[in-house]
């Protein structure tokens, strides 16, 4: 598992680290009951506070990524698959969302992206 910190990014750290675990873990690149990094390695590792990677570790585990077991670390948990689906949609409407506003920007009407959009479903 190769975390990337991007520090110039207006994207809080510990946002892009629990990113890049949900990634990690919808890819199968991380899978079903791997331990992930104990807070104090991947904080040295990172170079970052062990608090912001405990902030990390407690979100994945508030939204059923993870599971910790008190004394033994933080694991990945049984994914659900409809919670997987439903990261995935939210994502992909993250990405439809930053390209319609690029769309936007570069003065590209509604009806112009819904059919440059409808174009590249028919693919």
């Amino acid at each position: 598992m190769k975390i990337i910190i991007n520090n110039s990014s207006m994207v809080p750290i510990y946002e892009q680290i629990v990113d890049q675990i949900k990634k990690f873990i919808r890819t199968g690149e991380l899978q079903e009951n791997e331990q992930l990094p104990s807070i104090r390695t991947l904080s040295k590792e990172l170079k970052i506070s062990a608090l912001t990677v405990k902030k990390e570790y407690d979100h994945l585990e508030e939204e059923g990524f993870t599971i910790t077991v008190h004394g033994k670390g933080t694991y990945v948990n049984t994914i659900n698959p409809e919670l997987l689906l439903e990261e995935q949609k939210k994502e992909l409407e993250t990405d439809l969302e930053k390209a319609i506003q690029k769309g936007r920007r570069c003065g590209i009407s509604d009806e112009d992206i819904k059919s440059l959009f409808e174009l590249i479903l028919e693919g």
